[in-house]
């Protein structure tokens, strides 16, 4: 029987740093120069295997093994990082897919039972134009084009012209829906990117789904005052809403079991000697329950009024963005479980905080699941990001054993 090489999957991924990083870290970011050479590399590695290679309308890149039945086993990944980012950040899903995918390929030389498609979705990140899930919103039909049309990178380039050069036009990115036809199961292999698998001292787990997101802007209304003369009794100081609300946010995570995140706040006129006068404040909640994150949202507004009433403020909320929470699918969550067993002895579920191509694909309702590797200090999108090797090879292993058992599922499930 043909033999999986992991340890190929690992020297491929330091060639790739090796080519498209620098002391920084990787340099991969959708639609520039390094991210076309990432893919160029990435297509010779396709040149001796027997598939098809297309680009969808929406940018992303299709590797199709052909197989007895046009029910499709997809695997995903992606090949652009954010700036100064990590080595192992969506290209170890493509490259461990990769690797799946010259396995299968050798044992079934006139093609496996179902059809294996490799998927390198264009821009996951977002890093440039601050629109993550930008190839797989478009294959699953959530993009939608004018909320992304106006949108520059910081040389002022608009994301339109930005996709042109790469044969992507906004406005018919919808067309990659197209490639959702027979697809039966999708998996994706990921670093953590947090520090919850290396606390228990596991190599892998299966993830239960992705986390919805609530992202807004706050703005507390004041009056803007010298800092000298204005007696404390008489301030209306709008970071004294700001701080209030950041320190209840942290209870209200803890409360319902999700996070919440203040990352931003500016302040105006934003100078020593005056009370601030407006503030605006930036908040990410998360959770997997959907009723649990819309509780999280109602309880963070009430408090948010409550505060301004106390500081005599005005307090008015934007929405930023939000997506829905994406439990994966149970019985592939089982098989991932079982397959991370037969590979690493124990197995741990967890929830995706961070968000990934996987969702999106989950939306289209094509049964889904991920599973994770564990994160060395539990950090990403940072060139000291890591993971062992010897975790690595686990990884590519853990997926290969998936596949086939997926593969097995989608053969005879006549729901598929």
């Amino acid at each position: 029987m043909p033999e999986l090489n992991p340890q190929r999957t690992t020297a491929e991924l330091k060639e790739l740093r090796t080519l498209t990083g620098n002391d920084d870290g990787a340099q991969r970011v959708a639609f520039t120069p390094t991210w076309a050479q990432a893919r160029a590399w990435f297509l010779s590695k396709l040149k001796d295997l027997p598939v098809e290679v297309h680009q969808d309308a929406s940018g992303n890149l299709w590797t199709t093994l052909k197989g007895a039945s046009p029910k499709a086993l997809l695997i995903g990944g992606h090949i652009d990082s954010v700036p100064n980012g990590g080595w192992l950040d969506g290209c170890l899903n493509l490259l461990a897919g990769l690797a799946v995918l010259r396995r299968i390929a050798a044992e079934f030389p006139d093609g496996p039972p179902v059809t294996i498609r490799l998927v390198d979705w264009a821009d996951e990140e977002g890093a440039r134009f601050g629109r993550s899930l930008f190839g797989s919103s478009g294959f699953s039909g959530s993009l939608v084009a004018d909320e992304v049309r106006e949108l520059k990178d910081r040389e002022g380039i608009t994301l339109p012209d930005a996709i042109q050069p790469h044969g992507i036009d906004l406005d018919k990115m919808l067309d990659a829906r197209a490639e959702q036809k027979n697809a039966a199961a999708y998996l994706e292999l990921h670093i953590e990117q947090g520090p919850v698998l290396e606390s228990l001292n596991l190599p892998m787990g299966a993830v239960l789904g992705t986390f919805g997101v609530e992202r807004h802007a706050i703005t507390f209304t004041g009056q803007a005052a010298h800092s000298g003369s204005t007696p404390m009794a008489q301030r209306k100081d709008a970071l004294g809403g700001v701080s209030k609300l950041h320190l209840a946010i942290r209870n209200i995570a803890v409360e319902y079991g999700g996070v919440c995140t203040v990352g931003s706040v500016i302040t105006k006129p934003g100078i020593v000697t005056a009370v601030v006068g407006e503030a605006t404040m930036t908040l990410d909640q998360r959770h997997l329950d959907a009723h649990s994150l819309a509780m999280m949202y109602v309880d963070a507004q009430a408090r948010s009024r409550r505060i301004a009433a106390e500081e005599h403020l005005d307090v008015t909320w934007k929405k930023i963005w939000s997506i829905p929470p994406f439990p994966f699918h149970p019985h592939l969550i089982d098989l991932a479980d079982a397959s991370i067993k037969e590979v690493c002895g124990v197995s741990h579920r967890l929830p995706s905080g961070p968000l990934h191509d996987a969702a999106e694909v989950c939306r289209t309702g094509i049964p889904t699941v991920m599973l994770f590797v564990q994160s060395l200090r539990g950090i990403s999108h940072n060139k000291i990001e890591d993971t062992k090797e010897a975790h690595i090879e686990m990884g590519v292993r853990a997926l290969d054993r998936l596949a086939d058992k997926t593969i097995a599922w989608i053969a005879t499930d006549n729901r598929l």
